[in-house]
């Protein structure tokens, strides 16, 4: 019988708390015996884990960027202890198959839960549905699915997948990009990628998207999730969409509300992710769709890729940026310290909300009788985000070399200390 007690922490209300485990599920303090491990928590903030609905853990076939392993270690470095892994892997995660490939490495080989997301087409070609249905009854039970890296461009092809998930209250999560709009196109089309003479993306492209896929999800009456908003334009059409009463959430990066297009003129293809960094005005509009809930949750689209694909010249190299480790950090000092979003509304943006929207049932919530997965976070800690000090097998970050505000110090999953800083 394992049994815990962190003293003097601080939950997102603002209230000072204890907080007691047993067995791996949270119990009344009262309950424990005099044996329990005691934890200082020394007023640091407590919260449920955090919940990340966007994360490309590479296994199956690319194990040389990440592995199941490795991405969980990340996340829990970073506070979290539920992650969603996306299907662009090799082979895609299409089928029953290798969604219950994927969930079985979670179970068996991660530090936190994984939650499959199963790909919308076959191969993420765009053409024909995949096995939906399947991936939903299978052991691993997906309810999002998305070929996320690609948008699902042919407008009937999405609409029958709206379609089909509504029958299991599944959820599309898209890609907003325009292909024929984005070909060859390397960062932001704008003043900067004119002077620097690299292919401009168009806001445009990622707001048709959103646009057509709003009016879909509306004529079907099914679940839209968008991906990575980047553009005030974007925002705009999510805010009016909700205020219609029509069935779409929507995420942002924490890159995205900190980061601006100016960036690419290092040519460091370390800025180069996909959707690109937009202009500092999209920044701000990022920042008030989060604080007036327009966007409904942080996810980090942690993309992690081997050193061959990003030490190049910016052209040749892949999209994509990590962020487990440090997406709390970053969202803190973009929102928080700014006064833009509270302590409480954050982790209601990283926690509470993604796991509601992925029904993970186990997470985003510190409640009597449910699995003890949460962490504390010193807000007052500065840390040095460094390549050797990173848990992900990839080091694409573009924090690398930054001081950034408030730290992790401890993460528990299911009751059990996985992560701590030692100070």
């Amino acid at each position: 019988m394992s049994e815990l007690l962190i003293k003097d922490v601080i939950e997102p209300s603002g209230k000072q708390v204890e907080l007691a485990v047993k067995d791996g599920v949270f119990v009344q303090p009262s309950s424990l015996s005099s044996k329990a491990q005691v934890i200082e928590g020394n007023g640091e903030f407590v919260a449920p884990g955090l919940v990340d609905l966007h994360t490309h853990l590479r296994e199956p076939g690319k194990e040389d960027a990440e592995t199941v392993l490795s991405g969980s270690q990340a996340a829990i470095a970073g506070g979290y202890t539920a992650i969603s892994a996306m299907p662009n892997t090799a082979p895609v995660a299409d089928t029953a198959g290798v969604v219950e490939q994927v969930f079985r490495l979670g179970k068996f080989h991660s530090l936190c839960d994984v939650f499959p997301i199963g790909a919308v087409t076959v191969g993420q070609a765009g053409s024909q549905l995949s096995e939906m249905r399947a991936m939903n009854q299978s052991e691993a039970k997906v309810r999002i699915f998305s070929d996320d890296g690609h948008c699902v461009f042919d407008s009937l092809v999405m609409r029958r997948a709206l379609e089909y998930v509504k029958s299991f209250d599944g959820i599309i999560a898209q890609h907003a990009q325009d292909p024929r709009l984005t070909m060859d196109a390397q960062m932001n089309e704008g003043e900067i990628s004119a002077r620097l003479g690299l292919k401009g993306w168009p806001a445009a492209a990622e707001e048709s998207i959103i646009a057509r896929d709003i009016l879909l999800a509306d004529h079907v009456g099914s679940r839209l999730h968008v991906c990575h908003v980047t553009t005030k334009g974007g925002v705009a059409l999510i805010r009016w969409a909700k205020s219609r009463g029509i069935q779409v959430t929507a995420e942002v990066t924490p890159h995205h509300l900190i980061l601006t297009d100016d960036l690419a003129a290092s040519y460091d293809p370390v800025y180069k992710v996909n959707p690109p960094l937009r202009t500092q005005s999209d920044v701000i509009a990022l920042r008030e769709g989060v604080a007036d809930g327009t966007i409904d949750i942080i996810a980090t689209d942690h993309a992690p890729h081997s050193a061959e694909s990003k030490d190049c010249e910016w052209q040749a190299a892949a999209f994509g940026m990590t962020g487990l480790e440090t997406a709390l950090s970053v969202a803190y000092q973009a929102l928080v310290e700014s006064k833009i979003l509270s302590w409480n509304a954050l982790v209601d943006r990283m926690s509470v909300t993604p796991a509601r929207i992925g029904e993970y049932g186990n997470h985003g919530q510190i409640e009597l009788g449910k699995p003890a997965n949460f962490f504390t976070f010193d807000p007052k800690a500065r840390w040095k985000v460094s390549a050797e000090g990173m848990k992900s097998k990839s080091a694409n970050s573009p924090f690398i070399g930054s001081e950034l505000p408030g730290r992790v110090t401890r993460t528990f999953f299911n009751g059990r200390l996985v992560h701590e800083v030692i100070k």
